[in-house]
């Protein structure tokens, strides 16, 4: 697996997008849905991974900046068929490495509450991510979850 800078111009990343936005939807309501299209990923405080095998991609993840030393995970997505192959955890670790890179002293992000989204939680929990209060500009939400990473 190699983990990549993505300028997100790929179909197969872009699939992989839409993916992930269909799964939001299926999962929670539209109110509650924090996810990022294409245009909103290439945004300039985003930076923005993809996982691939040879030519296949396997998953995805960005590190957007809320401060200098404020950064958040988003638009986290294992392809259907990589599933239980490690990929978010090779994503994770590696988002977690640039933040630090960066000099962020937090990493925080926002995920859904219900049960679909369990495995996510276990996957954050086993970096040290706790639960927290909303940060940046969400707010109070009994469909989301806040965690954060502190990376001192």
């Amino acid at each position: 697996m190699k983990i990549k800078l993505d300028d997100l111009t790929d179909k197969r990343t872009i699939e992989l997008i839409s993916t992930h936005l269909a799964g939001m939807a299926e999962n929670s309501p539209s109110e509650s849905i924090h996810t990022l299209n294409v245009a909103g990923l290439k945004q300039n405080e985003i930076t923005f991974y993809s996982a691939w095998e040879n030519d296949e991609i396997m998953g995805c993840g960005a590190l957007k900046e809320l401060t200098f030393k404020h950064g958040e995970v988003k638009s986290m997505r294992t392809a259907e068929i990589h599933l239980k192959k490690g990929v978010a955890r090779a994503i994770l670790h590696h988002i977690i490495k640039e933040a630090k890179i960066r000099g962020y002293t937090r990493l925080s992000l926002e995920t859904g509450s219900m049960e679909a989204f369990h495995p996510a939680h276990k996957l954050y929990e086993s970096f040290g991510f706790t639960y927290c209060e909303p940060f940046d500009k969400y707010t109070d939400d009994p469909n989301s979850l806040f965690m954060t990473l502190n990376l001192l």
